[in-house]
């Protein structure tokens, strides 16, 4: 089977050198096995995404090295897809409407004492799972603002159990109950990264995902929505994080030195390709 990769970044800033690294890390598992790699847009937070940040990482990542066939995949262009999987969940059971705001969960959470945690913190409580029926379609009607979750216990009762495998750590049994009930769609964003991604993955026929370790346990979930899904299981390889002299992964909130800035700076695209771990 040929190998087909991916590489995925939001426009919501500069790609930085950890970007460098996962793209050519990506292009690199594909290509030197000829293969195909493949680039997708990730903007489907409109409050976040800007058209200019995609302009300029499309500049970037083609001076940097990779190159990719058109078109290229931009969420935003796919919301029916999402829709399609997410009314797919919804006619298996395993999906329901959440009408607690963050603030509520916080309060419910710090009521709680000892809630349970998970890789990103404290994990929703179930408030909204317990509802009747009937409770969800009356505020459903009366408008009231939801995301929609993932009843993963039920899920996992109509799965039963899942394993992955990941070419650096090897056969990994699933265990999305880690993340709880994740949102699979919020009411400002009509999908989730956790759904979109697992769609789009399917729908490019992607055979090896490579990404960061840092999303390692998503992989869990994404192993659920795939099997619920009906849709094939690709390999995985998470590779390691480029980090900062203290230490902490390149991130841009934390403002890492940019491609662009790089190259404003005078560094050919061999030199950053080195900087990345790939001489």
């Amino acid at each position: 089977m040929s190998i087909v990769t991916r590489f995925a970044p939001s426009p919501t800033g500069h790609l930085h050198l950890g970007h460098a690294h996962s793209a050519l890390f990506g292009w690199h598992a594909a290509t030197d096995q000829g293969g195909r790699f493949l680039l997708r847009v990730e903007d489907i937070d409109p409050s976040r995404c800007r058209p200019e940040y995609e302009a300029d990482l499309l500049e970037d990542l083609a001076w940097l090295g990779p190159r990719w066939p058109e078109p290229v995949r931009r969420q935003s262009e796919h919301i029916t897809d999402y829709r399609a999987a997410l009314d797919r969940l919804d006619q298996l059971g395993v999906t329901y409407p959440c009408f607690c705001t963050r603030r509520e969960i916080e309060q419910e959470i710090a009521a709680a004492g000892h809630a349970p945690h998970g890789p990103d913190g404290p994990l929703y409580p179930g408030t909204c799972r317990a509802l009747a029926p009937a409770e969800r379609a009356a505020r459903v009607a009366a408008g009231t603002p939801f995301a929609t979750r993932l009843d993963t216990h039920r899920a996992l009762e109509l799965t039963g159990p899942l394993t992955w495998r990941d070419r650096a750590a090897g056969e990994i049994a699933a265990t999305p109950e880690i993340l709880g009930d994740a949102v699979l769609a919020r009411k400002d964003v009509p999908t989730s990264y956790h759904l979109s991604v697992t769609v789009d993955d399917a729908l490019q026929e992607i055979t090896l995902v490579t990404r960061g370790v840092d999303l390692f346990h998503a992989t869990h979930l994404h192993r659920l929505l795939q099997t619920l899904l009906g849709y094939p299981t690709p390999d995985y390889h998470h590779h390691g994080l480029l980090t900062n002299e203290r230490g902490e992964r390149l991130a841009k909130r934390d403002k890492a030195v940019s491609l662009r800035a790089l190259r404003a700076a005078g560094k050919t695209a061999a030199e950053v390709r080195s900087m990345a771990g790939f001489p």
